[in-house]
């Protein structure tokens, strides 16, 4: 006779609904006073079913936060960027638009609590390395972006972070929102680093494949790593 009852849970299905609780109660409790008991019982699934996907609250953090990355990077595929500008400016726009990113990119300590310091740099940094000294080499071979002064990560990260940081430090008021962040470092990115010529249509077409080349790699990391967190590949360490 065939077995009755309830069908088996697609691990997976049941691995994103733990965490789509778990972001609900960080952002609203923060992660101080969030405890595995809280996931599993917003959740609806017994707290040993959590320890089947992970074995502490930081890994179960570490997965949501890949997560969310894939998340901003099939967002920012999606706006199909064309420049070095439009990728960057993309990059600030989606992340301020994703509460629990943003907290990570500021290190936000009411959401964060202790992990405010140490989950700024490690689990926010762009993962570029080699792929991104090849996209520049492209852009500087097509003419879209000058070779001098030469350390483009450098000049990159500083706008980036200037223009993420500023509204951490005026009032409410003065505020921008997140579009118009987005905008300005894109515009920002271009004058620092273009060379302000418009470029011939084949030049611009090989930049622009160039820019999404780049971001189908950094998602490919992505997904792999999460995938990974959620138990359907080995499960590596870093974040």
């Amino acid at each position: 006779m065939a077995r009755t009852g309830r069908p088996p849970q697609d691990p997976t299905k049941r691995a994103h609904r733990i965490l789509d609780a778990a972001a609900e109660l960080i952002l609203r409790w923060g992660y101080d006073k969030t405890t595995i008991d809280d996931v599993a019982k917003r959740a609806g699934v017994a707290k040993g079913t959590i320890y089947l996907h992970w074995k502490t609250r930081d890994e179960l953090f570490a997965a949501l936060l890949r997560r969310e990355r894939v998340r901003l990077l099939e967002e920012i595929r999606a706006s199909a960027p064309t420049t070095v500008g439009e990728l960057f400016g993309g990059f600030v726009g989606a992340a301020l638009r994703r509460p629990l990113l943003r907290a990570v990119v500021v290190g936000d300590p009411e959401v964060l609590g202790k992990l405010a310091h140490m989950k700024r740099h490690s689990t926010t940094r762009l993962e570029l390395g080699g792929a991104f000294d090849a996209y520049i080499g492209r852009l500087i071979e097509r003419g879209a972006v000058r070779e001098e002064p030469g350390d483009h990560m450098t000049v990159l990260t500083a706008i980036v972070y200037g223009f993420v940081f500023l509204p951490e430090i005026q009032p409410e008021e003065a505020r921008l929102p997140a579009e118009r962040v987005a905008e300005l470092v894109t515009g920002t990115v271009e004058r620092a680093m273009g060379t302000g010529r418009a470029l011939p249509e084949q030049d611009r077409r090989a930049v622009e494949r160039a820019t999404l080349d780049l971001l189908d790699a950094m998602e490919e990391v992505a997904r792999r790593k999460l995938a990974a967190s959620l138990g359907s590949e080995p499960k590596e360490c870093a974040l």
